[in-house]
């Protein structure tokens, strides 16, 4: 049997199995996680950020996965926020608990050492938006509508959107975003950063999948080790991030896809990484 039909039976035979997520990976390893609460606007409750954080950690373990995409179903949103009827119940303790919760899930997507894109269509609001920002990189499409309205409900954003959208945008549009709690089009989350590319809706999946194939055919334990060393690094003054910079630079050269690498380069071929 050859390699490629290996990896076809394993895709093949793993099954995932979460009541408000579909989750399907193709035959080049290109996980599509799907929120499928199309009738809530795939809305983020209890069940569902731990569904999610079960998924990420499982798919992070899959040999098979490659990349990881992260949508919702349907046309109208990627993820509209949290369930607000749900929220609506809950005490200062309990709403405590479920901001702890939903940030353990986001950073969780955060630290996945296999790349995780946010492929955004229609509404990415509050909760919506903060899962795409602890994505590693985000694709809108232009009817896209993005932003953090938990004010106009006398809230602020509670799964790490304070922080994640300060970093990612700057503190001037993070202010705006959160204090008006304006929705944007996808041109002006691209014009400050938000997000990093914005097609047309029938061209979303395949720049999306192209992206997440272009990462993954790159050696594996760099793309791990670059990842870890931009979030580790985000957390540290300058100084300390160059040091933890320069140990995995240093690691790297005692990996065979390293030697592979350059060796590939050297001979003017492709390189075939194994991941180790």
């Amino acid at each position: 049997m050859s390699s490629a039909e290996e990896v076809d039976d394993l895709v093949e035979e793993v099954e995932y199995a979460w009541p408000d997520l579909q989750v399907d990976v193709d035959e080049d390893g290109i996980a599509k996680l799907v929120v499928n609460r199309p009738d809530a606007l795939n809305a983020l409750n209890a069940e569902v950020v731990g569904q999610l954080r079960a998924a990420i950690e499982e798919l992070a373990l899959d040999d098979a996965v490659r990349a990881i995409v992260v949508t919702g179903s349907g046309e109208k949103a990627f993820v509209a926020g949290a369930d607000i009827a749900e929220m609506s119940e809950y005490d200062a303790l309990e709403a405590r608990s479920f901001s702890h919760f939903g940030q353990d899930m986001l950073s969780a997507i955060e630290a996945c050492p296999k790349l995780v894109v946010a492929m955004i269509q229609g509404y990415a609001l509050g909760g919506g938006l903060e899962l795409a920002l602890a994505c590693h990189l985000r694709v809108a499409s232009t009817s896209a509508q993005l932003g953090l309205p938990e004010v106009g409900l006398g809230l602020i954003p509670g799964f790490g959107g304070t922080q994640r959208l300060l970093r990612i945008a700057g503190p001037s549009v993070a202010r705006e975003w959160i204090l008006t709690g304006d929705q944007f089009p996808a041109s002006e989350a691209l014009r400050v950063g938000v997000v990093n590319r914005v097609v047309e809706p029938e061209a979303l999946w395949d720049e999306v999948r192209g992206l997440a194939l272009k990462v993954a055919s790159r050696g594996p334990v760099a793309v791990q080790a670059a990842l870890e060393t931009i979030r580790r690094g985000l957390e540290v003054g300058q100084s300390e991030g160059e040091s933890l910079e320069a140990d995995s630079f240093g690691m790297m050269f005692s990996t065979r896809d390293m030697k592979e690498g350059v060796q590939a380069f050297l001979e003017k071929r492709k390189p075939e990484f194994e991941g180790h």
